[in-house]
């Protein structure tokens, strides 16, 4: 295992195709981290951006394409390189008195959670997984959360789908799906990442519960160092302090 301090060349070993505009990236690079932990993904010359560990070793990625940069590494092909820098910030920090857990991803912001589902399970934990999208076609990592939860003995891991047009699973967001879980006391506590929007509102869900709530928020990040501040939310640097924060 290893801990890059500067960007250090990584060999795209598989690239795999997960909707219209995602993909996994499979790099031949371990590090040592914990789900929820980033590194800096850099192209020379061009730029450098934050991406959540899907998982450590070997080094995974999950990337969409919604600029010049993601678009960029989108037409990288097995073989090329990606510069990598990190794990860095915090991650997700789960008490062994939690049994009973709430993983809760928006659009990309599964990407760190299959691989803390995969953890927990092995330690023992029951687990609903609720994923939401605006669509079915913006849903991540459906397969990948159906494929662990058959391979789970006795019905430890159940997946639950959301989106707002109701396309797939059941219509509306993930905060109505966590709802009923909360009053029925099925869940000991909540672990998130996705959009601002969502991670506020399920804070306040948690809050009403009296449960633990872990968030992965989103920024952007220019140093992830904690020295140019952009990453900054609600007093704290997301890149230092996060970017999972308890509630």
């Amino acid at each position: 295992m290893r801990h890059f301090t500067l960007p250090t060349a990584a060999r795209i070993a598989a690239i795999e195709t997960d909707n219209y505009r995602t993909r996994t990236f499979i790099l031949d690079a371990q590090v040592d981290a914990a789900p929820g932990q980033f590194v800096m993904a850099w192209l020379p010359r061009f730029d450098e951006k934050p991406f959540s560990l899907v998982n450590a070793d070997p080094v995974t990625l999950m990337i969409t394409a919604v600029g010049p940069f993601t678009r960029l590494v989108h037409e990288l092909a097995v073989g090329d390189q990606l510069w990598l820098r990190g794990p860095l910030g915090h991650g997700f920090a789960v008490p062994t008195t939690h049994r009973r857990l709430a993983l809760v991803g928006g659009g990309y912001g599964v990407a760190p959670l299959l691989w803390l589902a995969q953890q927990q399970l092995a330690r023992g934990a029951h687990i609903t997984a609720i994923l939401g999208a605006r669509t079915a076609a913006d849903l991540l990592y459906v397969e990948r959360f159906a494929r662990l939860a058959a391979a789970t003995h006795s019905g430890a891991l159940a997946v639950q789908l959301t989106t707002e047009d109701g396309s797939a699973g059941a219509t509306g967001r993930v905060t109505d799906a966590l709802t009923p879980l909360l009053t029925q006391g099925e869940i000991d506590s909540i672990y998130a990442c996705g959009p601002h929007g969502m991670l506020t509102a399920l804070e306040n869900l948690a809050q009403q519960a009296g449960l633990p709530c872990q968030a992965s928020w989103e920024a952007y990040m220019r140093c992830a160092i904690g020295i140019c501040g952009a990453c900054e939310h609600a007093g704290q640097v997301l890149c230092l302090d996060g970017p999972v924060l308890i509630h």
